[in-house]
């Protein structure tokens, strides 16, 4: 072992530069504990018992909550969870996860229900808390849908309704880039319309049909949702330049997803014109682009203002498909420009489990390439430091300090 290497990889904390906030206690049991280990949703879920990634973390929560025998199992798991107090569940993973800030998306669906708030968080990390707004669902939950509901009874005209929403679209994202709490932004155009984001202007007509067709919707179903095109890029666009101006960085979901998706539309291959369109905006590929880590890496080492979230990953595709990736990240892309998270949801044994395979993989990776000769060991650990926490407190100027304390050092 490499005593050095070891300590940073184990032991140094992290920022967890995307993630998603647990469940409140009282719902504890709302969601099927499979979503912890799979993208799967409806009867395909029921499969995911039977993945490698599920009988690994099977195996080392077994361990984490005592049981041995024929109890360590998924079902045994499951059961005992149950057994703990909701706090001390919570306090029984976080501890050793060596986490020292999170930046949470709040914008996932059920959040808002179901999940405490950003700062809730704060008992169980060394800093505060920041919150990611997710452009999407501020657009049509909490700005669109609101006009809508507002004028029900008399319906604006759509040349009305594109310019009040547009103006209050706009309004909002500019005020979150001022705001201190907000240090990012997220898109999803990746589950609506895909990654090719058109760089061209967008034409009033197109704008005008894509509301008339959000206004329809919301008549018959009382919701909206951005399924259309022109209206997702062109809100991509505007706070593409917002974020450009802050210097405030712009997630993109990219790869790994549930099959709400097109899977041939999640490369980030397909950003390059908008990428280029936007030179002095920050863009995170998050999720490892899993299964187009190459693609990018790529990006990652041609455009300066593209950055590499290696997520998601942990503990969502088997060790061997986790140590691939972490490969191909370090293929080509930049050191300084890779991140790492956890981009966990609902649970607190979602970050542990993320966080002890990641650390688990990044020294096996590393100490491969050391023990090769193609590193040094005070280089990996370079990396680790940079991966983990020093280019996420850099690109979101969080100017955190780092508390090398915050786990006790790997011997």
């Amino acid at each position: 072992m490499y005593k050095e290497l070891a300590k940073a990889a184990f032991g140094y904390p992290i920022i967890d530069n995307h993630a998603h906030p647990f469940l409140k206690s009282k719902h504890r049991d709302a969601i099927r504990y499979e979503v912890l280990i799979s993208e799967a949703h409806g009867d395909a879920l029921n499969d995911a018992v039977h993945t490698l990634p599920c009988l690994r973390a099977a195996a080392q929560l077994s361990q984490l909550f005592g049981l041995t025998g024929d109890d360590a199992t998924w079902e045994g798991v499951k059961k005992k969870r149950l057994e703990f107090d909701y706090a001390e569940l919570c306090k029984l993973c976080m501890e050793p996860t060596g986490i020292q800030c999170i930046l949470f998306d709040d914008g996932l669906g059920g959040v808002a229900e179901m999940a405490e708030e950003v700062n809730w968080h704060d008992q169980y990390t060394g800093s505060p808390s920041k919150r990611i707004v997710r452009l999407e669902v501020e657009g049509q939950v909490s700005i669109l849908q609101n006009i809508l509901a507002a004028n029900v009874n008399a319906p604006l005209s759509i040349g009305i309704l594109c310019d009040i929403f547009l103006e209050e679209f706009t309004s909002y994202m500019v005020d979150t880039a001022v705001d201190d709490h907000v240090v990012g932004y997220k898109s999803v155009a990746c589950y609506r319309t895909g990654l090719d984001v058109d760089p061209a202007p967008c034409s009033t007509d197109e704008l005008y049909k894509c509301l008339a067709s959000v206004a329809e919707q919301f008549k018959e179903k009382g919701s909206i949702r951005f399924e259309h095109k022109a209206l997702n890029d062109h809100l991509v666009k505007i706070v593409l330049a917002i974020a450009g101006n802050c210097k405030k960085p712009i997630q993109f979901h990219t790869g790994l997803g549930d099959n709400d998706i097109t899977l041939t539309k999640s490369s980030p291959a397909h950003m390059q014109p908008i990428i280029k369109a936007f030179p002095e905006t920050i863009f995170v590929l998050l999720h490892s682009s899993y299964p187009y880590t190459r693609d990018a890496g790529y990006l990652t080492s041609v455009y300066k203002n593209v950055y590499l979230d290696f997520g998601e990953v942990f503990p969502f595709i088997s060790a061997d498909g986790q140590r691939t990736v972490v490969h191909q990240v370090l293929e080509l892309a930049p050191t300084n420009k890779i991140l790492w998270s956890t981009d966990a949801a609902w649970w607190p044994e979602r970050f542990y489990l993320a966080t002890a395979q990641a650390r688990q993989v990044m020294y096996e990776v590393l100490a491969g390439f050391v023990g090769k000769g193609d590193l040094t060991e005070d280089q990996a650990v370079s990396i680790v430091k940079m991966a983990f926490f020093e280019n996420a407190n850099r690109i979101y100027m969080l100017g955190l300090q780092p508390n090398v304390s915050i786990l006790s050092p790997q011997s």
